[in-house]
């Protein structure tokens, strides 16, 4: 079981940013698609980006062209650039990983592992 850890969270203003980070215990990266998750209050968990082991990027569509999703293997460490942050992107966010990701009628991607604690991000003036 790998573990991920997720810090970078905060309270911000709308229109600013926030970079995000997924710390993970063991060298994964080059193995499996990451990806970051979130959850809003009262909503279920979606999928917000993904990067595959040959640093593929997709996003979902509310954040396409706002958000960067990164990683840096030899740190093992993946990050989401937050950009034009909006209240709607108030959640909270976690990475995982995965094998494969379904971009259709809905974009997901069954995570592998447990989900760690989080990092709470809330827009708001």
């Amino acid at each position: 079981q790998v573990q991920l850890v997720e810090s970078g969270g905060g309270l911000v203003q709308p229109g600013g940013s926030l970079r995000l980070s997924c710390a993970a215990s063991g060298s994964i990266f080059n193995n499996y698609i990451m990806a970051w998750y979130r959850q809003a209050p009262g909503k279920q968990r979606e999928l917000v980006a993904h990067i595959t082991s040959g640093s593929t990027t997709d996003y979902a569509d509310s954040v396409k062209g706002r958000f960067t999703i990164s990683k840096d293997s030899a740190k093992n460490t993946m990050y989401l650039q937050m950009n034009s942050l909006k209240p709607e992107d108030t959640a909270v966010y976690y990475c995982n990983a995965g094998t494969s990701v379904y971009k259709g009628s809905t974009y997901r991607m069954n995570p592998l592992w447990s989900w760690g604690q989080g990092t709470q991000v809330t827009v708001s003036s």
